[in-house]
């Protein structure tokens, strides 16, 4: 039987919003809906939080994620980069004589994620065969008509599109910051979370949201509760 591990990276030292990880969202920790959702997927072998903060880890333990180590405060500062975070927890499974076949990693302040998405991202993982999958979301307006300003003024990106129409550009993409799949094998050896064999799982605008800052959480919980009312109206029906 394969093996696959969610590992929810949960460090305690966010400094744009303190305790990010685990404040009130719409009524519960924030990382409550990604251990949720991990735990209601379906396809994880076992669900664990990474963390370097003994509140977080006792939350997890709480909320049914396991803790079976405490983060190095090596990769808990604000240098430490995701891959670094994945690259330490295999390798400590690996050292308790562990393997796991794929992860995925689940950020804490992802509410937007479900089981069900998860579990279809995992789908996409195997039967392509890829090495990592990303969820995606398009940019609201074509990119190659995008602006930058020098000394105050604006200047074209890429002037050559100023006459082309906005509907004649191609879409482009972003990664959503909510989870990554990965081959684990793959990922020691490349240690990318993006490569020529990365397939990417597109998401409605509706349900992303980037959470850097107060103003953030506050437009995250009005799209969480659109999100609400309209499954409550689609399911009456």
């Amino acid at each position: 039987m394969k093996k696959c591990l969610a590992i929810i990276t949960a460090r305690g030292g966010s400094k744009r919003i303190p305790r990010k990880n685990i404040k009130n969202f719409l009524g519960s920790p924030i990382i409550k809906y990604s251990i949720d959702a991990a735990l209601n997927a379906g396809c994880f072998t076992e669900v664990m939080v990474s963390t370097d903060d003994e509140e977080i880890a006792s939350l997890a333990i709480s909320l049914g994620a396991k803790v079976p180590f405490i983060r190095s405060s090596e990769n808990s500062n604000d240098f430490a980069t995701t891959a670094d975070v994945i690259t330490e927890v295999l390798n400590m499974y690996k050292e308790k004589g562990e393997h796991f076949d794929y992860a995925c990693c689940i950020y804490p302040t992802a509410p937007f994620v479900t089981g069900f998405k998860l579990n279809e991202a995992y789908k996409m993982l195997i039967e392509k065969n890829a090495e990592t999958v990303v969820p995606i979301v398009s940019f609201g307006f074509p990119i190659l008509r995008s602006f930058k300003l020098e000394a105050g003024l604006i200047k074209m990106n890429w002037p050559e599109y100023i006459s082309t129409r906005s509907q004649d550009l191609p879409p482009a993409y972003h990664d959503c910051g909510q989870f990554y799949f990965i081959q684990t094998d793959l990922f020691l050896k490349n240690k990318k979370l993006f490569s020529d064999n990365s397939l990417g799982y597109e998401m409605p605008e509706s349900e992303v949201q980037d959470i850097d800052t107060e103003e953030d959480w506050k437009v995250a919980e009005i799209k969480y509760t659109f999100l609400l009312e309209k499954i409550k109206r689609e399911t009456s029906v």
